[in-house]
């Protein structure tokens, strides 16, 4: 569980997420003249995602290490009152970080359970989401991901907590793993 208003959490203790199932829900109390910003986001302009939302609407936007970005956005407004806002990724195929793709994959968006927008990753981080930002919550604390929004871009409504789900079983290459941390002592 994390909260707004903390610290941002280092990239070396964030959530493992990649290459593996994983979900983020955001409990938010959005008043009547609507609300947005940065929910929670993870990694920067290096690579890494932003869940926030923006013109009533939810966004997933998705760093590939600088090189593409992905921008997912909820086909409906978020209506005023209290909501638990999530993503689900679900990976589509197996990870190839010898040639530097994470597992390809698919980005649902929920208010309440209910689906309301989603789309493709068709490549992904392989080993770690940058070393410069790691999760920051209510706000994007550093280099955001995209050009969605101008950072820290701060969360208009009430966030009361965001949640991390990862439990889906992590594809791992330790080969891969170990090869990064002898190349960045």
């Amino acid at each position: 569980m994390y909260y707004p208003g903390t610290q941002e959490i280092p990239p070396n203790a964030a959530p493992k997420i990649l290459n593996r199932p994983h979900s983020v829900h955001a409990l938010v109390e959005i008043p009547e003249h609507g609300a947005e910003g940065v929910l929670v986001s993870q990694g920067g302009v290096e690579a890494g995602f932003s869940f926030f939302m923006r013109d009533g609407r939810l966004h997933y936007a998705y760093n590939y290490l600088a090189e593409q970005l992905f921008h997912i956005t909820s086909d409906d407004g978020i209506p005023s009152g209290r909501h638990i806002l999530s993503f689900e990724f679900e990976p589509t195929a197996q990870p190839e970080p010898m040639k530097g793709k994470g597992a390809p994959g698919t980005i649902r968006l929920f208010v309440d359970g209910r689906q309301v927008g989603g789309g493709e990753l068709p490549v992904t981080v392989p080993l770690t989401m940058g070393l410069g930002s790691g999760v920051a919550v209510g706000r994007d604390a550093g280099s955001p991901v995209g050009d969605g929004y101008v950072a820290p871009f701060p969360f208009t409504a009430t966030l009361r907590r965001v949640a991390y789900d990862v439990s889906g079983q992590r594809v791992v290459d330790h080969e891969a793993e170990l090869r990064y941390a002898l190349a960045h002592q």
